[in-house]
C-alpha cells in the first residue's frame, strides 16, 4: 500500500480492526474511510458501495459486531469490493462460534478468528488467506521452521503455511483449539444457530418487561447478543449486581469506542448467548435486571 491508498472500515469495528490501520496510516500515509450504520445498527450497504473506487485497496470488516450483534451482508460486501479490485479482510471472531462459515462461498481474501471465542484456549487463533496472496507476501517474522535453507549469503523461505510460523508454535494451544473445533462440529452449527436464534427471540421478548431498559442495536439480521442500557444504573453497576447472583455479562465499551460515540453513550451492558445457555438462564437474567431497578429506585 502506498500514500493515498484507501482502507474502508465500518462504524462497528473492534479496536483490533481499527488500530493496525491507523498505525499503517502513520507509517505510509494511507487514507481510512468509515462505512456508516443506521440508528438501529444496520450496515448501510448502499452507502458503503458509494465509497468504493480504484483507490480502495482493502476493505477490513467485521462479520458480526461484538458490541451490537449486527450480522453484516458479508457476501455482498466482498463481491462489491472485488469489483473495484480491493481485497477483503474479515474479522470473524464473533461469527465462527455461532454460524456455519464457508470460505469458498464468501470468497474472502483474509478471514481471522480466535480460539477462546470458540470455546478453546486463549493465545491461539486462525488466519485464513488465499494461497496466491500468502505466496506473494514476505514473512513477517524470522526464525526456525520458516526457512528451507540458510547461508550467510541467502535464505530460502519454506512453503506455506510454515513460511509464516517462525519458531516453536503454540503446540498445546493448537491441540486444545482442535479439540474445541471437533466439539462444535459434532454439535452441528445448524443446531447451534437454531438454539441461539430461539434464545435471542426469547430474550428480546422477556427484556421488554423490565422498566428503563433500552436496547442498543436492533439490526434486521442479528446474532445472539443483546447490548443495552438502563435508566437507573450504570452498566458497571448492572454487571456487579448480576455477578453477585452468578450471572455473567460484559460491561464497558467492548473495545468498540467508535460505536459508543455513534450512539452517544459511554458504555453498555451486553448479554452474550452461547450454545450452553437455556431459557432458565434468561429468566434469571431478567430477574436480575428487576433487582437492579429495585436497588437503584
Amino acid at each position: 500500500m502506498n500514500a493515498g491508498d484507501e482502507v474502508v472500515l465500518s462504524r462497528m469495528e473492534h479496536h483490533s480492526n481499527i488500530v493496525p490501520w491507523q498505525m499503517l496510516r502513520d507509517e505510509k500515509d494511507i487514507v481510512i474511510t468509515v462505512a456508516p450504520i443506521d440508528d438501529i445498527a444496520n450496515f448501510l450497504f448502499d452507502e458503503f458501495e458509494k465509497m468504493l473506487s480504484e483507490k480502495v485497496k482493502l476493505v477490513a470488516i467485521t462479520h458480526i459486531s461484538n458490541a451490537l450483534g449486527t450480522i453484516t451482508p458479508l457476501k455482498e460486501i466482498i463481491a462489491a469490493a472485488h469489483r473495484v479490485g480491493a481485497k477483503v479482510l474479515v474479522d470473524g471472531c464473533q461469527a465462527v462460534p455461532h454460524m456455519r462459515v464457508d470460505m469458498q462461498d464468501l470468497d474472502a481474501d483474509f478471514y481471522v478468528f480466535s480460539g477462546h471465542k470458540l470455546y478453546g484456549p486463549t493465545g491461539v487463533g486462525v488466519l485464513y488467506a488465499k494461497e496466491d496472496l500468502l505466496n506473494a507476501m514476505p514473512p513477517y517474522q524470522g526464525g526456525g521452521d520458516m526457512i528451507r535453507s540458510v547461508t550467510f549469503e541467502k535464505t530460502v523461505y519454506n512453503d506455506l503455511p510454515h513460511k509464516f510460523e517462525a519458531g516453536t508454535p503454540h503446540i498445546a494451544g493448537g491441540i486444545g483449539f482442535g479439540a474445541a473445533l471437533d466439539y462444535v462440529e459434532n454439535l452441528g452449527f445448524d443446531n447451534i444457530s437454531a438454539h441461539e436464534d430461539h434464545l435471542l427471540a426469547y430474550t428480546l421478548d422477556k427484556i421488554q418487561a423490565v422498566d428503563g431498559v433500552k436496547i442498543i442495536g436492533r439490526a434486521d439480521n442479528m446474532a445472539g447478543l443483546v447490548s443495552f442500557t438502563m435508566d437507573l444504573a450504570h452498566p458497571h453497576d448492572i454487571g456487579t449486581i448480576l455477578d453477585q447472583d452468578g450471572i455473567a455479562i460484559r460491561t464497558g465499551h467492548h473495545c468498540a469506542q467508535p460505536v459508543m460515540d455513534f450512539f452517544d453513550i459511554p458504555s453498555t451492558a451486553r448479554l452474550s448467548l452461547g450454545l450452553y445457555n437455556t431459557e432458565l438462564d434468561i429468566d434469571r437474567f431478567v430477574d436480575g435486571l428487576h433487582k437492579v431497578n429495585r436497588i437503584f429506585s
